[in-house]
C-alpha cells in the first residue's frame, strides 16, 4: 500500500484493508472525517472539495485496480469515502439521520439495485469504481430526503 500515493488514497489509508466489511469500514472513516471536518457552515467550498476528491478517486482506484488486476477490488474503499460525505453534507442534523444515512448507504452499495449494478458490471475504469457509489448515494439521499418529509408531515 505504501509503495504508491495512489494506493494509499484508493484503499482509504488502511482502511480498505480490513479483514471483515472494508466498505463499511470506509464508510465510517467517512463518518469521523465528516464529523471532524464538520463542513456544514460552507457549502460551495465542501463541494468543491467533494468533487476534487472524487476527481482524485478516478485517478487513484483506476491506478490501484489496474496494480491488483481487479478493477472494482474489495480493498478500494475511496469510493464509500468520497460517496458517504456526500450523502452526509445532505444528510439532517443528528446522529439519528447519520445512522439511518449510514445504513441506508450501504444497503443500496452492497445490493445495487438498477441501474448501480449495471454500471458496476459495465464501467471496469477508476470512474466506474466511483461512479456506482454516487449512485448509491443519490439514492440514499432519495430515501432520506422522502423520510424527512414523512416526519415533516
Amino acid at each position: 500500500m505504501l509503495r504508491n500515493p495512489a494506493h494509499v488514497i484508493a484503499l482509504g489509508a488502511g482502511a480498505g484493508l480490513a479483514p471483515f466489511a472494508p466498505g463499511t469500514a470506509g464508510t465510517l472513516v467517512a463518518w469521523l472525517v465528516y464529523i471532524w471536518v464538520a463542513p456544514r457552515r460552507d457549502a460551495w467550498p465542501w463541494l468543491a472539495l467533494l468533487a476534487g476528491l472524487f476527481a482524485l478517486g478516478v485517478w487513484a482506484c483506476g491506478r490501484t485496480g489496474r496494480a491488483l488486476g481487479v478493477s472494482d477490488h474489495g480493498a478500494i474503499v475511496w469510493d464509500e469515502i468520497v460517496a458517504f460525505m456526500l450523502v452526509l453534507f445532505f444528510t439532517p442534523e443528528g446522529l439519528l439521520w447519520q445512522a439511518f444515512a449510514f445504513l441506508l448507504f450501504r444497503l443500496f452499495d452492497i445490493l445495487k439495485p438498477p441501474p448501480i449494478r449495471y454500471y458496476d458490471r459495465k464501467l471496469k475504469s477508476g470512474f466506474g469504481v466511483m461512479f456506482d457509489d454516487l449512485l448509491a448515494a443519490g439514492y440514499s439521499l432519495l430515501v432520506l430526503a422522502v423520510a424527512r418529509m414523512m416526519i415533516a408531515g
